[in-house]
């Protein structure tokens, strides 16, 4: 009973991580040159209400080790540290006294003393697994034109990855929908919540004791652009947001009072698919590989 309480932990943990930058907003003027001579090595991160210094490596391994199960194949963790990085940069390259956040905001990261309690006797393994990930794409990142990119990335699609523009609100040609086949192989991490209609109109602001109309456009990978309940009629991201959903890949069954939604599919959906990585590496793609496929026209920079 013991070991499948802390499996379940582990899971959750790991789950929570999936609404990664959610709140990310791309502004069309932030976006910087590079500049080759000017590699930044040290990171400011807000952790517990505290401004922490850090290697900008060692960030990494902490940010792949709360973003990604170690299980995972070594070249689908090697894909994760250098888009981990890559947003990293982009935030500081951005405004260099910027503080990157532990939480949604920005990137999941925990210290060595939380990957001890989160791996138990597994954790010299997974972290001596995650740190060759880290070390063997030391300084790696990735730009478009040479220009830093914003690496988003989740946890995994309903097959295909969506178009930047449909979750962020800006078209940036790096970032548009690829196949991503692979996730088909988790299931999508498909799964049902359940509302009666009382709760699910009041969580919707909408005044009404019933259900009397749903109707919901997709976009070309099957998600939903706009879903509108009653005369009320929402984004999708709002929708999910409202609802703490898992994606916008959705479906609405109303039967006998009790409202069904259907998921397939886990977070934004924008930028690499992390189960769609592992899948990848496990038919053997290289990192490089992995991260060309996600983010489109890009360079591996030094």
């Amino acid at each position: 009973m013991k070991k499948k309480i802390i499996v379940f932990f582990i899971c959750f943990i790991f789950l929570i991580t999936s609404y990664q930058q959610e709140e990310f907003t791309v502004k069309k003027d932030t976006i910087i040159e590079e500049n080759k001579n000017e590699m930044v090595q040290k990171v400011n991160i807000k952790y517990n209400d505290k401004i922490v210094n850090l290697d900008l490596e060692d960030y990494v391994v902490g940010v792949v080790a709360c973003e990604m199960p170690a299980s995972f194949d070594i070249e689908a963790l090697k894909a994760m540290a250098v888009a981990a990085r890559t947003f990293a940069l982009y935030k500081i390259k951005t405004n260099k006294n910027y503080k990157l956040s532990t939480t949604t905001k920005d990137q999941c990261y925990i210290t060595q003393n939380q990957m001890k309690k989160r791996w138990g006797k597994s954790y010299e393994k997974n972290y001596n697994k995650i740190k060759s990930a880290v070390e063997k794409t030391k300084n790696e990142y990735l730009t478009y034109k040479d220009k830093v990119i914003i690496s988003f990335y989740f946890s995994i699609s309903n097959g295909k990855t969506e178009n930047c523009e449909n979750v962020f609100s800006q078209k940036l040609d790096y970032l548009v929908s690829v196949d991503s086949s692979w996730d088909k192989k988790y299931s999508y991490k498909e799964k049902t919540i359940k509302f009666n209609e009382a709760e699910f109109l009041k969580k919707l602001n909408i005044s009404s004791k019933k259900v009397s109309n749903i109707k919901i456009e997709r976009d070309k990978t099957g998600r939903a652009k706009y879903v509108t309940i009653n005369d009320k009629k929402f984004k999708g991201t709002s929708f999910r947001k409202k609802l703490s959903l898992r994606s916008t890949d959705i479906n609405i069954i109303i039967n006998n009072g009790i409202v069904s939604i259907e998921t397939k599919g886990y977070g934004h959906g924008v930028g690499m698919s992390q189960y769609g990585a592992n899948g990848m590496a496990k038919e053997g793609y290289k990192y490089d590989e992995i991260l060309k496929h996600y983010y489109k026209g890009v360079k591996l920079s030094v």
